[in-house]
């Protein structure tokens, strides 16, 4: 995965968060190192002044004294006052000779850089490090005695003094970072609190809440955004309302002739008798067509009702496998298996009227497309709730059929949805799963298919146990 892959994959307010810790510590770390180099270089500039103004004071008091006792070089350099810490040494070039402050601290201790220059008659200035210490080394050419003097001052004191700098700076950084980390997560909170709300706006139009608007917004941009909004908000409502009520109005306006259609052709069916087979062969169909096309615009008119949301819940905690079986009788399935898993007292809260609907319509699309219902298998088990994990009932109808294909299984609960094994089948509306989705929804539940223990289709309903 690039970085860039990495980088979508983070949420916005992730990214915002990042930004703000990055730039923290872009800017801190600048900061800080700036700071350091120019304390750094202030203290050492002043260091190199002190110790070189007292290189030059003790220069010039072995000066004043090796003319009248260069014999005594080596006392002279023992008696020089120098740091805590620090040594010197004198080299004399007619004699060739160095002389050490101390035995452990020669020439060789200096750098060979800094003996060489002023060997060659140049004063000069160097830091270097002795058993991982630093100094500061002057050497000093003395012309008018051709002789040499070097004095090593330690930088201990200047050493724990940039350390301390250091450290300081680094545990700023930490904590801007933090800072930054903290001030980003609220920033990034207060610019996703407007999205949130979005987004739960736009859920709960999805769920049916067409009249759901979002509050107006102080900030002209947020402003802009809740306008364009809540004017498409209105635009569905008015659109989907519309098409409600006029599929209500059709469905309601067609009910009319559909009973004129259906008592004409009862009359016509109590006639049977004086017609020809031919005739007889075409009153069935007609019949069977009236009929379907009865159930398909009550269908559309319980609906459009749906829709519109005027058909109320009442639910009651309910045992469900003795009215699972009732059902099952009044709609021609005598003698259906209704088992009820272990462990499961097959409660659930429900509308037993929503309830009749929902199995009428799944026995009825098992009858049809299915050879009919072999087994209702009702348990509980648990379901993904936005308030979180909720116990739940399922009731599961299964049939032997040639069940629905993996392919048709999402839209196999739309309006006029029919799977490809149905559409070779007459009967039907491809409305009654349709309603099973709308009243299983409308009481929290959710609803799908899957494959029957016998390889047909398996259609199972959840359902809450408790009111919520």
């Amino acid at each position: 995965m690039t970085l860039r892959e990495r980088l979508r994959s983070i949420s916005l307010r992730q990214r915002v968060t990042l930004l703000f810790v990055a730039t923290g510590l872009l800017a801190s770390i600048t900061l800080s190192t700036a700071s350091y180099l120019t304390a750094r270089s202030y203290i050492l500039q002043r260091r190199d002044e002190v110790v070189e103004r007292q290189a030059f004071n003790n220069a010039q008091l072995i000066r004043s004294q090796i003319r009248s006792r260069r014999s005594e070089a080596f006392e002279l350099i023992s008696n020089v006052r120098t740091e805590q810490g620090g040594f010197a040494v004198l080299h004399l070039r007619p004699e060739n000779l160095f002389f050490s402050q101390e035995i452990r601290y020669t020439q060789n201790a200096f750098p060979p850089e800094l003996v060489d220059v002023a060997l060659a008659g140049t004063t000069a200035r160097q830091r270097f490090n002795i058993d991982g210490q630093p100094y500061v080394g002057v050497a000093v050419h003395i012309a008018d005695i051709d002789a040499q003097y070097f004095e090593a001052f330690p930088l201990d004191d200047e050493q724990r003094t940039l350390t301390a700098i250091g450290s300081a700076l680094i545990v700023g950084v930490v904590i801007v970072a933090v800072l930054a980390g903290l001030v980003g997560v609220a920033v990034g909170r207060r610019i996703m609190r407007p999205l949130e709300r979005v987004s739960e706006a736009a859920g709960d139009i999805a769920e049916g809440g067409l009249d759901t608007r979002l509050d107006s917004e102080v900030d002209p941009d947020l402003a802009r955004l809740v306008t364009s909004f809540n004017g498409m908000a209105d635009a569905v409502q008015t659109r989907i309302e519309r098409e409600a009520r006029f599929a209500s109005d059709v469905s309601h306006e067609l009910r009319s002739p559909i009973t004129a259609l259906a008592a004409a052709v009862e009359v016509l069916d109590a006639r049977r008798a004086d017609l020809n087979d031919r005739t007889q062969q075409a009153l069935d169909v007609v019949i069977s067509q009236v009929r379907r096309f009865d159930q398909m615009v009550i269908d559309l008119l319980e609906l459009s009702r749906l829709d519109v949301g005027v058909t109320d819940l009442h639910r009651e905690p309910t045992e469900l496998a003795p009215l699972v079986r009732r059902i099952a009788q009044r709609y021609g399935a005598d003698g259906l298996l209704v088992e009820v898993e272990s462990g499961s007292d097959g409660m659930a809260s429900i509308d037993k009227r929503r309830f009749e609907r929902i199995m009428a319509n799944l026995v009825d699309n098992a009858r049809i497309h299915g050879g009919g219902a072999t087994r209702v298998v009702i348990g509980d088990t648990r379901d993904d709730a936005p308030d979180g994990d909720r116990p739940v009932v399922f009731v599961a109808v299964e049939d032997s059929g040639p069940g629905v294909t993996a392919s048709e299984r999402a839209r196999i609960f739309e309006r006029f949805t029919r799977g490809s094994a149905g559409r070779s089948r007459s009967g039907g509306t491809g409305l009654g799963l349709a309603l099973v989705a709308e009243h299983v929804r409308a009481h929290g539940g959710r609803t799908w298919v899957e494959d029957s223990r016998t390889g047909g289709a398996r259609f199972v309903v959840t359902f809450p146990k408790e009111d919520s």
